[in-house]
């Protein structure tokens, strides 16, 4: 049965509301420098399918993940063009593309259209401001590859002021620096959900 699911994820590759946490990243000035590495971090093109180093990789990883995201997104061109491009944003970021999901998940409970109270925005919550500050005119934050992109950059830049504590990067990503809860929350939810294990050569025969 697993090879047989393996199978059809391998084909897709190759043609192809609970609780909410969201918070609101808080609006700080940039240095020039920093902006502007921002601003090309967000305008670079992504690849066209996925960051993996080979295929068996990208059918592992996307057959795990789909199955356990199946009740959130039932939708399996969703789920996949979703892990896809988590995947590659959050590997092009250097950020775990299992702590993304997990930041996703804790969010916006992997709606699409989610807008928290303060106006954050889609699957990674993102606020607006964000759009002002390194983006361009008319970038659309419920737009999948946008709003990852802008996610992962941001909690990448977060992280590289906080010189990689990841608690107090995600405690800025939500607005509440400081506070346990949502840091918690978060590695909580990668550990119990998205944990990802690479199987056993010989599991790929």
């Amino acid at each position: 049965m697993l090879k047989v699911l393996r199978f059809c994820f391998a084909f897709a590759v190759i043609v192809c509301a609970p609780e909410v946490h969201a918070g609101a990243q808080i609006y700080e000035p940039l240095a020039d420098s920093v902006r502007a590495g921002l601003q090309a971090s967000i305008a670079d093109k992504p690849a066209s399918r996925h960051a993996f180093s080979n295929a068996l990789d990208a059918v592992d990883w996307l057959a795990g993940m789909a199955v356990r995201m199946e009740k959130l997104v039932p939708s399996l061109r969703i789920r996949l063009d979703l892990l896809r491009t988590v995947h590659y944003e959050a590997s092009r970021a250097g950020l775990d593309p299992q702590l993304v999901l997990a930041v996703v998940h804790v969010e916006s409970n992997f709606r699409k259209y989610a807008v928290s109270s303060a106006g954050a925005r889609g699957y990674m919550q993102v606020m607006p401001f964000w759009v002002d500050l390194i983006g361009k005119k008319g970038d659309n934050l419920f737009n999948l590859r946008t709003n990852l992109r802008y996610g992962c950059v941001i909690l990448r830049h977060y992280l590289d002021i906080e010189n990689g504590n990841l608690s107090r990067a995600l405690g800025r990503y939500n607005g509440s620096l400081g506070k346990p809860d949502y840091p918690n929350l978060v590695l909580r939810t990668m550990r119990r959900k998205w944990r990802y294990n690479s199987p056993p050569a010989s599991d790929r025969r």
